[in-house]
């Protein structure tokens, strides 16, 4: 997997043949769910088919959405999936305690991803982020925080929002990815969201349709001028050690060296 994943494509469990195409469809990972976007009577056949296509590695690293730890379904999903050899991560939904983390940590190596959906969820994102090693990342549910908040205008979620790239940063973890842009045809209204999450400090976007991606990764990579003003301060530094100004008067110091080694790295990602 690239060091900057920019590309989470969800696809339901349920139908094989729409998730052979999204292994092909150039996302950097492939979300299958067995939640939200499978039906009740059709858990079971979307668990099976995930375990069998799981059973070699896939082309591209796959992680599966399984369901609610308080679901029935959610034993059935860890036993099936936990040893497969194509499984790279576990995404858990709906996690408010980080005594689920460890819960789940116990029954499998596979690393483990939670997203935050609820109100509760939100108050205990750094003690969720920090609860187990086998943690690597956190995530924002904002479908179900919206329900949960009662909140209509999109400025609502930016405080939950900034909480949890806070907490993923304070414990470590690489900056969460934007939730999915629910309008898979508003191509415009996802660049423009975009821009928005990456101002606020997400690293990469869901997507819940291929037409996406391109999107979504066009608006993470670093700009023309992104990239030249990087590659000054990185040749600004080599050259002399400690914080300086460059010639246009901008000041730049060990945490904007940092900030230009990121920029590097995104823009080297394919």
């Amino acid at each position: 997997m690239t060091p900057y994943p920019l590309t989470w494509l969800y696809v339901p469990g349920d139908r094989p043949p729409v998730v052979a195409k999204a292994l092909a469809a150039g996302a950097d990972v492939v979300v299958i769910d067995l939640e939200d976007a499978v039906a009740p009577d059709r858990k079971e056949y979307a668990r099976a088919a995930t375990a069998e296509l799981l059973t070699d590695p896939p082309p591209v690293p796959v992680h599966v959405r399984v369901n609610a730890l308080d679901s029935p379904w959610s034993a059935g999903d860890l036993a099936a999936l936990a040893a497969r050899p194509g499984l790279a991560g576990l995404r858990l939904p709906k996690v408010t305690a980080p005594g689920e983390i460890r819960q789940v940590a116990t029954a499998t190596p596979v690393p483990l991803y939670a997203l935050l959906e609820t109100a509760l969820g939100i108050e205990q994102a750094y003690a969720v982020a920090t609860a187990h090693p086998a943690l690597r990342g956190i995530a924002l549910g904002e479908a179900d925080l919206r329900a949960d908040l009662g909140v209509r205008a999109d400025a609502g979620l930016d405080w939950a929002r900034s909480r949890v790239i806070v907490a993923a940063r304070a414990a470590g973890l690489a900056p969460p990815p934007q939730s999915v842009h629910p309008d898979i045809r508003d191509l415009d209204g996802l660049a423009a969201s975009c821009a928005h999450g990456r101002s606020l400090g997400f690293l990469g976007r869901a997507a819940l349709h291929p037409r996406q991606l391109p999107v979504i990764e066009r608006a993470y990579l670093p700009t023309p001028a992104e990239l030249e003003h990087a590659e000054t301060v990185l040749k600004a530094a080599a050259a002399q050690e400690g914080a300086q100004a460059l010639p246009d008067g901008r000041f730049i110091d060990a945490a904007a060296v940092t900030l230009a080694r990121r920029t590097m790295s995104l823009a080297r990602r394919n």
